[in-house]
């Protein structure tokens, strides 16, 4: 094995090990570094030599490529980290990378769902609940879906671990749920009462109309690959509800209701780092695009509640 092909190995088991990054992160790391190992090769160098005017060089050819910026940034990130741990792990006396420039990725604050329309979307999923007319596969659809969504809201979860939960999770006692996440780590989801009520309805009734499903290790079973619902199959049962519920279909979809948790819990005061617990981040910046929300409220604490403002004196007087 080459070298370059070593240190590549050693960065990746350093990602795994010390900072449990998941399978997937760590194949895309290993595509973009190779990539840019097989372009170092083509200038006569490896990672141990490579230059700034390297570094830059490299990146002017993946514009060059027509790549998107997302992806370029992605590869930025991943360079700056190479050698940063060729640096500390003293494969290399300097870090080259460490003024690099280049394109970043500008992360835009999500669209968000006001409270009103979350409210109206989980309304129009509860409507014909109770109706003991209906069929039973009708009906447990509905609960699944009104039980996906009270979860959803209640804890900000990706819609991967969302959809693959255990069936543990339904019991009425416990007041949380266990998160695996991203790279293997865990966390402790809070479930509300009404969450926790369209959990256990809904696995009653699938207990009835399907036992033989129900026997299996997912609280949302299906007939998949997986053993439970699929993520492209609850997206497509949400924009159908939300449609129903006279929102844009565009704008619902599981994602909008996890940006809607952590926007709606901040707007009521609940502090980032809490925020970035429950979201599962690994890293306080990526939760650091609901910041918008906290502008907003630190704007208004300051407009209401500063005795110099000029809304303050005219109460004032």
């Amino acid at each position: 094995m080459s070298a370059p092909a070593l240190l590549l190995d050693a960065f990746l088991d350093m990602q795994a090990a010390e900072r449990g990054a998941a399978h997937n992160t760590l194949d895309a790391y290993r595509r973009d570094l190779t990539d840019y190992i097989d372009f170092l090769r083509g200038q006569g160098r490896g990672p141990g030599g490579a230059t700034i005017e390297d570094l830059r060089a490299y990146l002017v050819e993946l514009d060059a490529r027509g790549m998107a910026r997302a992806t370029v940034a992605r590869r930025r990130s991943a360079l700056r980290q190479f050698h940063k741990f060729l640096y500390v792990d003293r494969h290399r006396s300097d870090d080259p990378a460490a003024a690099l420039e280049g394109p970043r990725l500008v992360r835009n604050a999500p669209g968000v769902m006001s409270v009103d329309e979350v409210d109206r979307l989980l309304a129009t999923a509860r409507e014909g609940l109770d109706d003991e007319k209906r069929p039973l596969r009708e009906r447990l659809r509905a609960a699944r879906l009104y039980a996906l969504l009270e979860t959803l809201y209640a804890t900000g979860l990706r819609v991967s671990e969302l959809v693959s939960l255990p069936k543990s999770a339904a019991r009425a006692r416990d007041p949380f749920v266990t998160i695996k996440g991203k790279g293997g780590r865990e966390r402790l989801a809070p479930l509300t009462e009404r969450a926790k009520r369209a959990l256990v309805d809904y696995r009653k009734l699938i207990e009835a109309a399907s036992p033989e499903l129900a026997q299996g290790p997912f609280l949302f079973p299906a007939d998949s690959d997986s053993g439970h619902l699929t993520r492209q199959a609850f997206a497509r049962e949400l924009k159908t509800l939300g449609v129903a519920a006279g929102l844009s279909a565009a704008q619902v979809h599981p994602h909008a209701l996890r940006h809607a948790f952590a926007s709606h819990l901040l707007q009521n005061g609940a502090d980032l780092r809490v925020v970035q617990e429950l979201l599962g981040h690994a890293d306080i910046a990526t939760t650091q695009i609901y910041t918008h929300v906290l502008d907003e409220r630190m704007r208004a604490m300051v407009r209401d509640l500063h005795p110099l403002t000029d809304e303050s004196r005219s109460e004032q007087g």
